[in-house]
């Protein structure tokens, strides 16, 4: 949209889109540099000279927490604010809220950051956050549904686009998945127990950190799919029909697929079934989003060969589909007794985090920040070029090689002897998997170069850019 000097009229609250952008890109390079730092540690072990929180087991989750709910969720709050506004015409409802929204999910990020390195964690996967941060999370993410669902309600015209129907999903399901999964007991300021015990505490987290993947992951990042691909393609949705059965497909399905995450376990045999069932099911709306986007550029291929932000976007639905494939491939239980505990795990999380999450978002805040800043486009379009290059062959480096290693495991872990023992020790699989362990780190390290770069280009684009409010169109609402 263009930048309106006549700010006569009511204008857009674009402050707390700007601030969450930034964010997003610097805490980017935070998560991704702290990924890269962990990887580093699996190639060679002995880097940290054993400070205590400079350990594995201490990172691990500062960074899947820095580049899910620092990196991600900034970027989300960012295209939400952004999105619900333009497509309700009308400015964000309690303005100062959204605001609170912004500082506390920073705060957020900082006692995380303090926190884990430290070692004050709950254990649980994604939800390792002590119970005091729990609470700050869950008052902000209530003030965000207040103003996000507040602003749908004061909406100028009748029509609420599928973009907000998949933010709105994410914001309700992620709500409950936080607060039913962080009941807890605590016993000092830095220290709880899960309200749940042995095989429910583990249901309770797998319904939980699937879902997280189902709906922070996905559906947050689907209402960008809907919203960017076409502005950005200057074409309408392939098929607006799809995108609303691909909506009320994926939410069914996907709070059904968490058991997946615990076959072979003591979670009853039948309820691992249900699972994987649901999981196969998920191929089919999952694949209808997925096409539904790429199709979006029928007739305008020939976009792709000029505009990076657009392959930024395309890619990112084939990493989409792909993860989407994958992972329900990976339920099938025969299919999970060589895959489960392997790095084949880690590359089908990362085809999906970097490929699908990390692509969509990158392309959706280079959309986003140059409109918020006065200007038509980034202060680079060479550095978006490269920076799509450097990232795409660097996911592809990461993810070959942990299918390799982990198919490798797998195969090695279960190979017997004709009297039944192991064929391999484990130290002989750990060795067989250090040349893929360095690949890794290399991908890693292209990834991170390419938010760099990013980063380099929004500062340049704030930097000769000027901040003009933009004025909401006058239009009549309709039926």
């Amino acid at each position: 949209m263009a930048i309106n000097t006549q700010t006569a009229g009511p204008v857009y609250s674009d402050a707390v889109v700007r601030q969450f952008a930034v964010a997003a890109v610097l805490w980017g390079i935070v998560g991704m540099l702290v990924g890269v730092f962990v990887a580093a540690q699996l190639a060679f072990p002995d880097m940290t000279f054993g400070i205590p929180w400079l350990s594995y087991g201490r990172l691990r989750p500062l960074h899947t927490n820095a580049v899910i709910f620092a990196f991600g969720g900034c970027a989300l709050f960012a295209t939400s604010y952004h999105v619900v506004q333009r497509t309700c015409q009308t400015r964000l409802f309690a303005p100062a809220l959204a605001q609170f929204t912004f500082w506390g999910w920073q705060l957020v990020i900082l006692l995380a950051a303090i926190s884990l390195p430290l070692g004050f964690t709950t254990g649980k996967e994604y939800a390792e956050l002590e119970w005091p941060i729990d609470i700050l999370i869950a008052v902000v993410w209530v003030s965000y549904a207040i103003v996000f669902f507040g602003t749908v309600g004061i909406r100028k015209v009748s029509h609420i686009y599928v973009g907000n129907w998949f933010f709105g999903a994410f914001i309700l399901a992620v709500a409950l998945l936080h607060i039913v999964n962080s009941a807890e007991i605590p016993v000092t300021l830095t220290k709880s127990y899960s309200a749940y015990a042995g095989v429910q505490d583990a249901m309770v987290q797998w319904w939980y950190g699937h879902n997280a993947v189902g709906f922070f992951l996905t559906a947050g990042f689907l209402g960008m799919m809907y919203y960017y691909i076409p502005k950005q393609a200057g074409r309408p949705v392939y098929s607006y029909r799809l995108s609303i059965v691909h909506f009320w497909a994926l939410i069914f399905t996907y709070m059904w697929a968490g058991p997946h995450h615990l076959h072979y376990t003591a979670l009853p045999d039948w309820t691992q079934s249900v699972g994987m069932i649901f999981s196969l099911v998920l191929l089919a709306p999952s694949w209808g989003g997925m096409i539904n986007g790429i199709m979006t550029l029928s007739g305008a291929w020939n976009k792709l060969r000029d505009d990076p932000i657009l392959k930024f976007l395309i890619v990112s639905l084939s990493f989409y589909g792909m993860s989407t494939f994958e992972g329900p491939m990976m339920s099938i239980k025969t299919v999970n007794a060589l895959s489960h505990y392997t790095d084949w795990t880690v590359g089908h999380v990362h085809s999906g985090a970097l490929g699908w999450v990390g692509l969509v978002s990158i392309g959706s805040l280079y959309h986003l920040i140059p409109r918020m800043f006065g200007r038509k486009s980034m202060y680079s379009i060479r550095a978006i070029e490269l920076h799509f290059w450097i990232a795409t062959i660097g996911i592809v480096l990461y993810i070959a090689a942990m299918w390799i290693a982990g198919v490798m495991q797998g195969l090695m872990w279960r190979a017997t002897n004709p009297d039944g023992t192991l064929v391999y020790s484990f130290v002989e699989g750990v060795k067989a998997t250090y040349p893929f362990y360095v690949i890794r780190l290399g991908g890693g390290l292209m990834y991170l170069t390419g938010m760099v770069i990013m980063a380099w280009n929004t500062i340049m684009t704030i930097r000769v850019g000027k901040v003009e409010p933009v004025a909401i169109p006058a239009v009549a609402a309709h039926a």
